[in-house]
C-alpha cells in the first residue's frame, strides 16, 4: 500500500463562541483546511467528522450543508477524548486501503464550563461517593499521587508542566488563553483535586479543526511541496489486566499504541523531535512522557526539571500550550494536535517553532478506553 499525506490542515482559534453553531464552527474549520489544501468541497471523495456531545445530531451532515452538500458519503463517530482522532484514522484508513483519493477529516465540539465526568445518570450511589473516582480530575489526581508514591514526584514537579504549557501558549495565537503562570501562581491556584490545581487541569473551550487527507497518486498530482506524510495510524483499547478498578488504569493502552506506533512507522522515541500528547491534567502529561518512552519509568520528574520537554529541549511537548492552555474541545482535540505537529513540520511555526523538525508525535486518550498516536513525518 501507498503512503497517505496530509495536504491541508488547520483549526479556528479556540474560545467561546456562543453565538455560532456546532455546524458553523466545523464549517470554518473545514474551509480553511480545504483553503490550505487548494481544493474545494468539490473535490472531496468523503466526511468524516468527530463530534461528541451531539453525536447524534448528524454534525458532519450539517457542517455540508454550509459548505457543499455534494451526496458524498459522511461519517459521524463519537470515542471520548479520543473522537477527532479516530475521525482522522478512519478517513486515512479509507485512503490507505484504496477506496479514495481525497477526504477531509473534521473534528468539532462545544463546550460547556464546568466538570466533566461526574456520577451523570447513574443509578445510585456509587461506592466512591456522590462525586469520587468518578471525576476526571480525581482520577487523575489518582494517578498521579500513585507515580508520586512509586518514584517520588512531587508536587513542584507537576505545578511545572502548568508553567511550561502556559508558557508555550503566549507563542500560539489560536490557544485560548496565551498567559505566563509562574510556579508559584500555579502551586497556589484554588485546589481541584490534589495535587491538581485550578491551573493544572485542562480548559473546556469551543473549538474545531480539520485535515485533508490524499493519497500519494493524488498528493503528487496536488504538489507536494507543503505535504506530511503519516507514517503511523495506530489505535487501541485496554486489555484485561487484573487490577484495582477503583482507580482506572490511565498507562496501558498508550503504551501498546506507541508500541504499535513505533514498529508501524520503523522509529523509536529518540526519533522524535516533538509532541503533543494529552495533557488532560498536569499529572497525566507527567506519566504520559513514561508511557510514550520519551524517558524511562521514574524518570519522568527530571525531564520536566532539566527542561528536556519545553521548548528548545530535547523532545519539546506541547508546544502550542497543550490542553492546559490551548484548551480541550473534545471532538477537535486529536486533529488540533495534528495540525500542530504539521505546522512545525512545514516550519510555519512561528516564535515556537521547534527547529529542524522532521518527525513529530500526536497523542490522545479517553478514558473508557480509547487511545490513538500518529507519527508525522516532514516530506
Amino acid at each position: 500500500m501507498s503512503d497517505v499525506y496530509i495536504l491541508g490542515v488547520d483549526m479556528i482559534k479556540f474560545g467561546r463562541f456562543p453565538e455560532k453553531s456546532v455546524a458553523e464552527l466545523g464549517a470554518e474549520a473545514a474551509q480553511m483546511a480545504l483553503a490550505d489544501a487548494g481544493v474545494s468541497i468539490q473535490d472531496i471523495e468523503g466526511l468524516w467528522c468527530g463530534n461528541l456531545m451531539q453525536a447524534s445530531n448528524m454534525v458532519g451532515q450539517q457542517v455540508l450543508q454550509q459548505i457543499g452538500q455534494t451526496g458524498i458519503p459522511v461519517v459521524n463517530c463519537a470515542n471520548a477524548c479520543a473522537t477527532g482522532a479516530t475521525a482522522f484514522r478512519d478517513a486515512w484508513l479509507s485512503v490507505k486501503a484504496g477506496i479514495y483519493d481525497l477526504v477531509l477529516a473534521v473534528g468539532v465540539e462545544q463546550m460547556g464550563k464546568g466538570l466533566l465526568g461526574g456520577v451523570g445518570g447513574r443509578k445510585g450511589i456509587p461506592k466512591e461517593g456522590l462525586l469520587g473516582s468518578a471525576t476526571m480530575p480525581a482520577v487523575f489526581a489518582e494517578a498521579g499521587m500513585e507515580h508520586a508514591r512509586k518514584y517520588g514526584t512531587t508536587f513542584e514537579q507537576f505545578a511545572k508542566v502548568s508553567v511550561k504549557n502556559h508558557h508555550h501558549s503566549t507563542l500560539n495565537p489560536k490557544a485560548m488563553y496565551q498567559i505566563e503562570t509562574p510556579l508559584e501562581t500555579v502551586m497556589n491556584a484554588e485546589m481541584i483535586s490534589y495535587p491538581n490545581t485550578k491551573l493544572m487541569c485542562s480548559v473546556n473551550v469551543d473549538g474545531a479543526a480539520a485535515a485533508v487527507i490524499a493519497s500519494e497518486k493524488k498528493a503528487k498530482e496536488l504538489g507536494m511541496g507543503r505535504a506530511v506524510r503519516v507514517k503511523a495510524s495506530v489505535m487501541t483499547s485496554d486489555p484485561f489486566t487484573e487490577r484495582d478498578l477503583v482507580m482506572p488504569d490511565v498507562n496501558t493502552c498508550t503504551r501498546m499504541a506507541a508500541k504499535n506506533a513505533f514498529e508501524m512507522a520503523g522509529v523509536g522515541p529518540e526519533d522524535i523531535d516533538l509532541v503533543e500528547l494529552h495533557d488532560c491534567f498536569a499529572t497525566a502529561e507527567i506519566l504520559h512522557y513514561e508511557n510514550l518512552g520519551l524517558c524511562g519509568d521514574g524518570e519522568a520528574g527530571r525531564l520536566i526539571d532539566d527542561g528536556d520537554v519545553a521548548l528548545g529541549g530535547k523532545t519539546p511537548v506541547n508546544v502550542s500550550g497543550g490542553l492546559l492552555s490551548k484548551g480541550h474541545p473534545l471532538g477537535a482535540t486529536g486533529i488540533a494536535n495534528i495540525y500542530e505537529v504539521s505546522t512545525h513540520l512545514r516550519g510555519e511555526a512561528d516564535k515556537r517553532q521547534v527547529e529542524g523538525a522532521k518527525l513529530g508525535m500526536t497523542h490522545v486518550i479517553g478514558l473508557g478506553s480509547a487511545c490513538a498516536i500518529h507519527i508525522l513525518e516532514k516530506v
